[in-house]
């Protein structure tokens, strides 16, 4: 597994600066956002599991030839309480660092995930008091806020999109049905998850530019998904003026699109990052990205998977 320790390191540190920096300047993501997504989710993943694998590897390496080998070994050599050869200060080092990475992430993520639930259940709670049903839409509740103000709380069966008052009276009847069903694509895409896991991945390492530049790009991408949600039933130009207006209202905390953003990123910074986009390819229509590009990606996608899993298990790299 020697050198396998360093082709992982190798692709972390690659999959940690240079990818997300290229892929969050490129513009084709906004022709095909649902894809740009699930590249993102592949450099977030490969990039934790060549991290985390580097240094197992490079621990395990006097135990055996790949991963599964060297956990055989390290578990026989807990049980016989005898020392292995070659397992150094450095070897202990690595296999620690890599378990504590693990839990931080693992743990980090389970937190984020108390958190945003605790939100939303005190945002609900508030709901309950200080909103009333929406009379011709159904899971929609509506708010005495003069702002115009839109967005969704997810929570399962109870998920419900949330109107101001100043919204309904600033929107046409067809705007207003154009911002419901931007607010419902984020419930059934469950958006709410996507954003959740990429929280999770800045806060266990916000000095990572991957964690940092990929919860942007999510953010934006997922309003692009909605957007296209949003076109199948009304014409662009309504959407258009609907999101104008609404880009001046706010998000409270809990939301689907604002809990995880704005617990890390200022109301300002997170405003900025999705209306202007939103609006520029609204009014600037592009191309979708074509389908041999799209599989071009996905391929792509699916080998950064494959490379530090094959890293990992295959034996014989020990060299």
């Amino acid at each position: 597994m020697f050198w396998a320790s360093y082709l992982l390191a190798a692709l972390a540190v690659i999959l940690a600066w240079p990818v997300p920096v290229m892929l969050s300047r490129a513009r084709w993501p906004a022709r095909a956002p649902k894809t740009a997504l699930i590249l993102w989710q592949a450099i977030a993943l490969a990039g934790g599991l060549s991290m985390i694998g580097a240094m197992l590897t490079w621990g395990l390496e006097p135990l055996g030839d790949n991963l599964l080998a060297g956990l055989r070994g390290l578990t026989a050599l807990l049980a016989s309480y005898q020392p292995a050869p070659g397992l150094d200060l450095i070897h202990v080092f690595a296999l620690s660092a890599a378990l504590l990475l693990g839990v931080h992430l693992v743990f980090t993520l389970l937190l984020t995930y108390y958190r945003i639930a605790k939100q939303r259940h005190r945002h609900r709670t508030l709901l309950n008091l200080l909103s009333s049903p929406a009379k011709d839409s159904p899971r929609t509740l509506v708010i005495n806020h003069p702002a115009p103000v839109a967005y969704c709380l997810p929570g399962g069966s109870g998920s419900v999109t949330v109107l101001s008052e100043g919204l309904m009276e600033l929107l046409t009847p067809a705007e207003l049905q154009s911002v419901l069903q931007h607010e419902r694509a984020h419930l059934n895409q469950r958006h709410d998850l996507l954003l959740w896991a990429f929280a999770a991945w800045r806060a266990a390492l916000p000095w990572l530019p991957t964690s940092q530049l990929a919860q942007r790009a999510v953010n934006e991408l997922i309003e692009m998904l909605a957007d296209d949600a949003a076109l199948e039933t009304t014409d662009r130009p309504t959407l258009i003026r609907a999101v104008a207006l609404v880009a001046g209202g706010e998000r409270p905390a809990g939301s689907a699109a604002g809990a995880p953003a704005r617990e890390l990123l200022s109301p300002e910074e997170a405003q900025a990052l999705t209306s202007a986009n939103r609006l520029r390819r609204l009014l600037t229509p592009m191309a979708p990205l074509g389908k041999a590009a799209q599989s071009l990606v996905l391929a792509g996608a699916a080998l950064l998977l494959a490379v530090p899993t094959v890293l990992l298990l295959a034996p014989g790299l020990a060299g």
